[in-house]
């Protein structure tokens, strides 16, 4: 198999822990940065960047996104261990952004950082068009993290893949969370931008498609609201590890039961949480999710494939 290029700053095997029990990684300073910075625009083929406990500062990271944003190849960006007071991860998610995959584990991210992820993710005038692969696992998000990073899925339609596993999340998080999966009333301030872009469509060319969540044709008005399908693009949320009970359960069954067999979720991980295993609507879910697994039901194609030869 081919090599993919990457640089990576990773520290040499050492049977010697540090104070606190890990491995520390080399840690680089803002002359590193800037030479890297400067290199990233001729790196061609560069498609993975990874800093593993580095020391980096929110001055470093801001000049790696602006580095990152002349790499065309740049792909894949892994920044671990790597704590920022001033929450500056969230520029690597934004709209122009090339990058496909970004695990941000282990950095200490609280409510604010997924505050600036959440927006960064989508408002209803801007959405990361890229971005398939988020791993904010072993951070510090909590209920109203979560419901921050709910609010950038309402409009997201390109990630796929999401990890919040071994976070504080409790049971307001997780019922956000599954409510986007969902039908879901637009906002005051999603119902007027729909209609500026229904007006801005109508004023175009008929050449000239506008495509937006809000203006998919699924959308729905009764009741005074006007409710949009729910995200049916992510595939994958890791929930385990956190401290969910089996409260909000039934919103997820519900939201899971409605995208149907349709495009829609295929794994939710609830383990090591606070949910009793013989929990009915948790029983559910994962026989739901059986069902939906794309691996499973290649199993089952191939048993009876054999069962016929």
């Amino acid at each position: 198999m081919k090599n993919i290029p990457a640089v990576k700053t990773e520290p040499p095997a050492s049977p010697y822990p540090d104070a606190e029990g890990e491995k520390t990684g080399w840690g680089v300073d803002e002359q590193i940065v800037r030479v890297l910075v400067k290199l990233l625009p001729s790196l061609s083929t560069l498609q993975n960047l990874e800093f593993w406990q580095a020391r980096l500062t929110d001055p470093m990271v801001i000049s790696l996104v602006n580095g990152i944003s002349l790499c065309s190849s740049l792909r894949v960006v892994v920044l671990e261990g790597n704590p920022l007071p001033e929450h500056s991860y969230h520029l690597l998610l934004s709209e122009e952004s090339l990058i496909g995959k970004i695990s941000l584990r282990n950095n200490r991210i609280g409510d604010e950082g997924a505050r600036l992820m959440g927006a960064a993710l989508s408002t209803p005038r801007s959405a990361s068009k890229n971005l398939w692969s988020l791993n904010l696992a072993f951070n510090w998000i909590g209920d109203a993290g979560a419901a921050h990073i709910a609010q950038g899925l309402r409009l997201n339609r390109a990630l796929l893949i999401l990890s919040l596993s071994n976070n504080r999340i409790g049971d307001s998080g997780a019922a956000s969370l599954a409510t986007i999966l969902g039908e879901f009333a637009l906002t005051h301030e999603e119902v007027v931008e729909r209609r500026k872009l229904l007006l801005e469509r109508q004023s175009c060319a008929e050449t000239v498609e506008i495509v937006h969540p809000l203006l998919d044709k699924s959308v729905q008005c009764r009741d005074g609201n006007v409710f949009l399908p729910g995200n049916t693009r992510l595939v994958s949320l890791n929930l385990s590890g956190n401290r969910i009970t089996e409260e909000p359960l039934s919103l997820f069954l519900s939201s899971l039961q409605k995208q149907g067999e349709g495009p829609g979720l295929l794994r939710l991980c609830l383990q090591r949480n606070r949910i009793p295993p013989e929990s009915e609507p948790y029983v559910k879910i994962k026989e739901l999710m059986t069902l939906r697994d794309p691996l499973n039901k290649d199993r089952g194609k191939t048993g009876e494939m054999g069962a016929k030869g």
